[in-house]
């Protein structure tokens, strides 16, 4: 093989594993973000059942104010007893305390719900906190996980491109700047098999005359379709299929 073809094989090998484990280290975010939705999504209920429990805490405190208002009524109005003259001014005062106390009869059966509601409230938010507290634990391994494998890709890459460096400066100027040329076009595929007079990049035939040149290897040759630098990549053989065995007389 043309020694200038060679190196560009090799040189589309390493660029291949530095743009796969870029793509590896671009990817890693989003998997920790499709870990962290469950645990966004905990939080977010937390935080809206802790809204809700404040809001019943207000709700009873207000009510409570309304049985102490009740009951300060009472207590005045009974006081007052003694000063009424009149029978029917008597019967009206009654009606007066029989009232106010229906009220707070009604209020306390309000706030004995209410409680009912807060003590459901509690524990539901401890039973969310511990949700929340298992997600965190969840993400934060993950998050230790995905830090460690970026950090031993970037660490890959660095070796690859390295290495890159040491190949690229042995490629001839212009033969270089064709593979990157190429490189660009197709997203980092620039150098591809050419197999059974099909080139592998595009998946189009080549002609006779050029695959031979292929298989030749002395030159750098395109594909007429993809513009891709292409090189022979011997098939393998099929697999021999054992004959039966022939029956003895």
């Amino acid at each position: 093989m043309n020694a200038q073809l060679e190196l560009l094989v090799s040189l589309q090998d390493l660029d291949t594993s530095i743009l796969e484990k870029a793509s590896l280290v671009e990817e890693m975010p989003r998997r920790l973000s499709a870990k962290q939705k469950p645990l966004d999504e905990a939080k977010a209920s937390l935080e809206a059942k802790k809204k809700e429990h404040d809001a019943l805490l207000k709700k009873r405190r207000a009510k409570e104010t309304e049985v102490e208002d009740l009951n300060q009524r009472i207590t005045k109005a009974k006081a007052r007893t003694g000063e009424i003259k009149t029978n029917k001014e008597y019967q009206a005062h009654l009606k007066e305390i029989e009232a106010s106390e229906k009220e707070r009869y009604k209020i306390e059966d309000e706030i004995l719900s209410i409680m009912e509601e807060i003590e459901a409230s509690e524990r539901f938010i401890k039973e969310e906190e511990k949700n929340v507290k298992a997600e965190e634990a969840k993400v934060g391994v993950m998050k230790k996980e995905i830090d460690a494998q970026v950090e031993e890709a970037k660490k890959e890459i660095a070796a690859i491109k390295q290495k890159r460096t040491a190949f690229a400066a042995s490629v001839d100027q212009d033969v270089y700047e064709l593979y990157m040329k190429v490189m660009r076009k197709h997203h980092g595929l620039a150098v591809v098999a050419a197999k059974g007079e099909r080139c592998t990049g595009c998946n189009m035939n080549i002609m006779p005359q050029l695959f031979v040149e292929i298989k030749k290897g002395e030159e750098i040759s395109q594909c007429p379709q993809c513009d891709r630098i292409l090189y022979y990549k011997e098939e393998p053989a099929p697999e021999k299929l054992e004959e039966p065995a022939q029956k003895t007389e």
